[in-house]
């Protein structure tokens, strides 16, 4: 039933094209720590080379993600098709980081749609391609995306959610580093 890939050829990347959503894991070192799984939309996703892929990360209310790729850069992202075919695909291996003050930021971020609220690129170096039959998934009809995240960081400003980076993206939920707002002092870190 499932697959392993060398690469991601133009079947998956189309694939990967059509998915709407897709979902990220990845886990601290800590056995104790909380395992995350998000599930992310909109148009953020892209596939950079054969075993390169990266999506463009939101301002939201936590920074799980980030901080587990801090602390090791294991991370897996999965895709599962809700209509037509079905199937499952998982890409593995590891991830990193880029924040607007970072170099790579300048040639990254013009391949993602300007979008407010972005607040980092993740980036995947997929050493593991697989693909799994799907058959329990159910089928699903698209209505539209939401528009409730790119709506708040709009009324928020660059200011704003600065602020609320300070606030919500300085440490995850076991304390681990997240991000590092560039007006973040000592005392709120």
């Amino acid at each position: 039933m499932g697959k392993v890939y060398e690469e991601i050829d133009e079947k998956l990347a189309r694939f990967i094209a059509d998915q709407r959503m897709f979902f990220v894991g990845t886990a601290p070192n800590n056995p104790d720590g909380r395992l995350n799984v998000s599930p992310k939309g909109h148009d953020t996703f892209r596939v950079l080379g054969p075993k390169t892929v990266g999506y463009l990360d939101l301002t939201g209310s936590g920074v799980e993600t980030i901080a587990h790729l801090r602390e090791n850069g294991r991370m897996t992202i999965m895709f599962c098709a809700f209509e037509g075919r079905p199937l499952i695909l998982r890409l593995q291996g590891r991830g990193r980081v880029v924040e607007p003050r970072d170099d790579e930021w300048a040639t990254l971020s013009p391949r993602f749609p300007d979008t407010p609220g972005a607040r980092a690129v993740i980036v995947l170096e997929v050493e593991r391609i697989a693909d799994s039959c799907g058959f329990s998934i159910p089928l699903y009809d698209y209505q539209g995306e939401r528009t409730q995240l790119i709506d708040f960081a709009v009324k928020k400003g660059e200011d704003g959610l600065e602020a609320y980076r300070r606030q919500k993206n300085v440490a995850s939920i076991d304390g681990l580093p997240g991000l590092e707002p560039s007006e973040a002092t000592a005392d709120e870190r």
